[in-house]
């Protein structure tokens, strides 16, 4: 039951994940960079704390107590991961939306998964997964494979996304402000590395919640204590999330001032001609939706740990609603049977490695 708990929270939290953007495109007469930091402010600011507020008692005063190297690498572990999120978008400029979210998904799954395994190989702690335990137990092998199936089905989608893209010749903007490439753009090179560098930042969000573990700790016990023999603490990791997000705060705040002074658009936030109320209550709906992902993912992570099984989980969740999205919208029309089959095929990939991570968790 726990684990079954488990997928669904992760589950709601990649719905929330591959939802967030579409009340942006209720916004009108703003840029991109303006529209992002308004919800981001209740994305990274305002609503992680009040979230902790609601669900652990005295969260200030864990943070407080917690040290200052512990807090500092959590806080830097989230600037790094918004980073990973800011290079999205040169990702997809140079390489397109299918082909860039493909290498950066693909790389975030993987290093988001294995590498804290492989940190607690070396150095290891108690209750946390190895990758020695992965590869030579039942339940680690399992989950293992359904790490490679779920990377085969991004394979899939981005296959399909490039078929899309020359049967349709689509152009325009990504969802993180950067170009498609059109043929002057797309530069392979320079598009895998920067997508290599925002696989493996992204991930830095994953490694943040290992970073700031203790403060989850303290949180799980104090609740503990007063619910005894009740199970693990749901809401644990809420406090960790408000340090990281301060850090996701700080990159994502600098760039868009920086887009803002450079494309002269401070005016948005006050411009009578857009529908200032409108564009704030739609920024902060996906600033909203945005954090519901980790906050849901935290639950889940309550339910299963936080080793390779949760983050795979929820990047998987992320992918399918993100496509089911697109489908729901009709981006596929027009499309070939063949890209029509191999998007499907993606899908029923990515729907099989979830299959195969909640039977590994089961045995375990």
């Amino acid at each position: 039951m726990q684990i079954i708990l488990g997928i669904f929270y992760h589950f709601v939290g990649g719905f929330a994940s591959g939802s967030f953007y579409t009340p942006f495109k209720k916004v009108k007469g703003w840029a991109w960079e303006s529209y992002w930091i308004a919800g981001g402010i209740f994305s990274w600011l305002i609503v992680p704390p009040l979230a902790a507020w609601l669900t652990i008692p005295n969260f200030t005063e864990i943070i407080h107590t917690t040290p200052a190297g512990t807090l500092g690498i959590t806080y830097i572990f989230g600037v790094l991961w918004g980073i990973g999120g800011l290079t999205y978008g040169l990702g997809v400029r140079y390489l397109g939306i299918s082909l860039g979210t493909s290498i950066i998904l693909g790389l975030c799954m993987v290093f988001g998964s294995l590498i804290p395994s492989v940190y607690y190989n070396l150095f290891p702690a108690t209750g946390k997964d190895t990758f020695s335990m992965l590869i030579h137990s039942q339940w680690g092998l399992f989950v293992l494979l359904g790490l490679a199936v779920c990377v085969l089905g991004i394979i899939f989608c981005g296959k399909a996304g490039m078929m899309k893209e020359r049967e349709l010749g689509t152009s325009g903007t990504d969802s993180h402000g950067g170009q498609k490439p059109i043929k002057d753009e797309y530069k392979f090179g320079l598009g895998l590395f920067v997508s290599i560098v925002s696989g493996i930042l992204s991930a830095c969000f994953n490694f943040g919640i290992e970073a700031g573990k203790s403060m989850a700790h303290i949180a799980n016990d104090l609740w503990k204590a007063a619910h005894p023999e009740q199970g693990e603490f749901l809401f644990q990791n809420n406090v960790i999330f408000v340090v990281i997000l301060w850090g996701g705060l700080t990159t994502n705040f600098i760039w868009c001032m920086i887009l803002n002074s450079r494309n002269r658009t401070f005016g948005d936030y006050t411009n009578k001609k857009t529908p200032l109320l409108s564009n704030y209550f739609y920024s902060a709906l996906a600033g909203i939706t945005w954090f519901l992902q980790f906050f849901f993912y935290g639950m889940g992570e309550s339910k299963m740990g936080n080793g390779a099984s949760s983050w795979i989980l929820h990047m998987a969740f992320i992918i399918l609603v993100a496509n089911f999205w697109g489908i729901v919208l009709r981006e596929w029309k027009g499309v070939s049977r063949g890209t029509k089959t191999m998007i499907t095929l993606g899908i029923l990939t990515i729907i099989v490695s979830v299959l195969l991570v909640g039977y590994g968790n089961s045995l375990k």
